[in-house]
């Protein structure tokens, strides 16, 4: 299947000259061919993964490890399992790091769109400025993910199919079915809005 060539680490770094050209080569997939893609190439993760440059995702234990965060220069992180009972940005006083949490559920019935614009202002913001992200979840594999993928979309200008094979190539992600299903209509979305400019 086609949709199944990975690219490599230089393509995915590279802007096609000719958008809409890009876009007629990679259509857009239903959930389950979305699922079957996301089970392709890596699958294994570490505590963290740098995804693009400067942008990592992780988990909550890559999370609460302050000496490691500043090993990897942190500088900003997005919370996707924000709660009352786990640290927020206190946590993080004295490391100069800026935090933003968001109280999303992994489940397919949560709205995760509503966070799509404002998670990829604050990684947008942060990596123009020079930082480092650590956006990261529970287990650093779903909700997490979304907003990475979410980012790569908005303001890389990836198509879902092409943020999905980005991410893939540095770490296994595996957004829940909803999830996919709000990005597909995201991807959706931005195509319209391509092919209108």
């Amino acid at each position: 299947m086609a949709f199944m060539s990975r690219f490599s680490r230089s393509r995915s770094n590279s802007r096609s000259p000719n958008r809409k050209d890009a876009e007629k080569g990679s259509p857009m997939l239903s959930v389950g061919e979305l699922e079957r893609l996301l089970y392709t190439g890596k699958t294994a993760c570490n505590h963290a993964d740098e995804v693009w440059p400067n942008l990592y995702i992780g988990d909550q234990e890559i999370a609460s490890d302050r000496r490691e965060l500043a090993r990897l220069g942190i500088t900003h992180i997005l919370n996707c399992a924000q709660n009352k009972w786990r640290g927020g940005a206190e946590y993080y006083e004295g490391m100069n790091i800026t935090y933003q949490g968001i109280e999303a559920h992994d489940s397919p019935t949560f709205d995760m769109s509503v966070n799509f614009y404002p998670a990829s202002e604050f990684i947008h913001k942060a990596l123009s400025q020079g930082g480092k992200v650590l956006v990261h979840c529970t287990v650093g594999v779903s909700r997490s993910a979304t907003l990475v993928l979410a980012y790569l979309m908005i303001r890389q200008n990836m198509t879902l199919v092409e943020a999905i094979k980005t991410v893939k190539d540095h770490r296994g992600i595996i957004p829940n079915r909803g999830f996919l299903r709000q990005l597909n209509g995201l991807d959706g979305i931005l195509r319209s809005s391509r092919r209108g400019s």
